[in-house]
């Protein structure tokens, strides 16, 4: 379980990452997608790093097994925290991004991998209709974490929706890592399947990642400090039923 939220830095370059960041006062985990990561590669997450942040690279790497493998093992040497590959790849691609990750790192502690299932912006009409894709969503996003666990992934990014059922149906310890997440009553922006943080714990999340509702916010660090409190205190309580 994580117990920081992991902050979406949807910024375009590494001055604004630095004026966000320096706000707050504490260590922080951030996801560097590809808007940030494309425009200003290896060297923004040099910065992060300087300030003792933790990084999820949400790059969503989908190829050829052997592109993929190539590209994991040069992201390895990079020291981040966690990195994705898209499971619509399938299981070769994703075996073969381990092994890349893994000969790529220098360190006794490799990043952990883990693979999109469904992206949360993705509708149940979209699924049926434009993927072509005959199952529930959550049939669909239990197939697609099958595959990664049976490739030896470390866990999926799902919506906090799914999450219940890949802790029992495939792994309590495989990681659940759930983005569309929104403070009660938040703008949902372009994610179809949201939570609250409370809603994302009891659903079975394993960590959650916040964007817009932080970063957009009037004041981020004190949006940060409330959904963090809140993520963290339905954690308390679970632990100390």
């Amino acid at each position: 379980m994580e117990k920081q939220p992991i902050i979406a830095l949807d910024f375009a370059s590494i001055h604004e990452v630095e004026q966000f960041l320096h706000q707050f006062d504490e260590p922080l985990y951030v996801k560097v997608g590809m808007e940030l990561y494309l425009q200003n590669g290896p060297a923004v997450i040099e910065a992060i790093q300087k300030k003792n942040h933790k990084i999820f690279l949400d790059l969503k790497l989908h190829d050829i097994p052997t592109t993929v493998k190539k590209a994991m093992k040069g992201l390895a040497s990079l020291g981040i925290d966690m990195v994705n590959v898209h499971a619509a790849g399938g299981k070769r691609m994703m075996e073969e991004a381990m092994e890349g990750l893994i000969s790529g790192t220098s360190s006794a502690d490799r990043a952990k991998l883990i693979a999109v299932t469904q992206l949360t912006s993705t509708s149940l009409a979209m699924l049926h209709d434009e993927q072509k894709i005959p199952l529930s969503m959550d049939e669909a996003v239990l197939h697609y974490a099958g595959l990664a666990y049976d490739s030896g992934l470390d866990g999926v990014v799902c919506s906090s929706l799914e999450s219940q059922r890949i802790h029992d149906e495939i792994s309590g310890e495989f990681l659940r890592v759930t983005p569309g997440i929104r403070l009660e009553g938040g703008n949902a922006h372009d994610q179809a399947r949201i939570s609250t943080p409370k809603q994302a714990f009891l659903n079975g999340a394993s960590a959650i990642v916040v964007g817009r509702a932080i970063t957009s916010s009037e004041n981020p660090v004190k949006t940060y400090v409330r959904i963090k409190n809140e993520w963290e205190s339905a954690w308390h309580e679970k632990a100390n039923r």
